[in-house]
């Protein structure tokens, strides 16, 4: 690695309640297509916007994580937040990675969904000041790369339009989505008879 290169680390964060092959399938195309060497799956211990969301508890779904990212090299599992002020805000996590790595360039995934609703967010303009960020397509939500300020960027990543809740309801009326889950994350959510209430 070149002499004042910085690692290219991706944040994608999110309840991941379960982490499906569409999050997966994405940080996947972001790595070997060259955004970033690499992501931090962020489990969010609590999404301010999804305060009404029934959340399994933090170190399950951080287990399930870990079990669908152990086998690829350039993925991790991250209980950052964890340790953060609740509920999770996505510039309080930036900048004190930004603290604790400095050998590293934070890019904050996230989907032109989330965008079209980032000025609600908790100081959006800091983090476009401070951090990268990288956007990816929603159906339904067209998005113009030139309006984007320099340091934000649209990313053209395959579109998998699979969401948790989908597999949430459809584990509880008895479907098997088996592939749209990683094997292990299957593994689990059955011995634990994860979502069937």
């Amino acid at each position: 690695m070149e002499k004042g290169y910085k690692i290219k680390t991706g944040i994608f964060g999110g309840t991941f309640n379960p982490i499906h092959i569409g999050h997966l399938a994405l940080a996947n195309y972001l790595c070997e297509f060259g955004e970033v060497d690499e992501v931090w799956f962020m489990v969010t211990p609590q999404n301010p916007f999804k305060r009404n969301e029934t959340l399994l508890d933090d170190w399950m779904r951080l287990e399930m994580v870990e079990a669908a990212v152990k086998d690829y090299p350039h993925f991790s599992a991250s209980d950052f937040e964890f340790q953060l002020p609740k509920p999770s805000y996505t510039v309080t996590t930036l900048n004190r990675l930004a603290e604790v790595y400095p050998e590293r360039e934070f890019h904050l995934i996230i989907g032109a969904d989330n965008w079209a609703s980032f000025d609600r967010w908790k100081s959006p303009e800091e983090i476009i000041r401070k951090h990268h960020v990288l956007i990816y397509p929603r159906k339904g939500y067209p998005l113009d790369p030139e309006s984007l300020p320099p340091q934000a960027r649209m990313v053209e990543t395959p579109l998998l339009e699979i969401s948790s809740t989908f597999i949430r309801n459809a584990i509880h009326q008895g479907k098997d989505v088996r592939y749209f889950l990683h094997p292990e994350v299957c593994r689990i959510i059955k011995k634990r008879n994860l979502y069937t209430k």
